[in-house]
């Protein structure tokens, strides 16, 4: 199934419609929220690893390391595991973010005429 060529917008012409810029700027506004979305559950993600690790810690006289040593060290390897998807997710949706905020730059110095709704 072929698209034909006159069908598709071109929107580096600035005889563009502004609905349909507009409506591309609330896309990657929406877009914008999802990543910030995300880069709050990494933000969630990793702090749970050190809520856990801290408790442990404070409750280490309670206990001796050799004797827990086999519960310990799958939940010190899942914490890790925790901590480097957090990060990957805050890393992921910063860079998503710089994206968004360049692409939206680019459409505000495009179309003056919107530029003035968009900031």
């Amino acid at each position: 199934m072929a698209i034909a060529s006159e069908n598709i917008l071109d929107h580096s012409d600035p005889t563009c419609p502004e609905t349909v810029i507009i409506n591309e700027v609330q896309l990657l506004l929406a877009e914008k929220r999802t990543s910030l979305a995300a880069m709050r559950t990494g933000i969630a993600v990793i702090a749970l690893p050190l809520t856990v690790v801290s408790v442990l810690i404070a409750t280490s006289k309670y206990y001796d390391i050799v004797h827990v040593m086999h519960l310990l060290v799958p939940l010190l390897i899942l914490c890790a595991a925790l901590v480097f998807l957090g990060a990957y997710l805050i890393i992921r949706s910063i860079i998503r973010l710089h994206r968004h905020d360049k692409h939206i730059a680019e459409i505000k110095r495009k179309h003056s005429t919107i530029a003035i709704f968009i900031d």
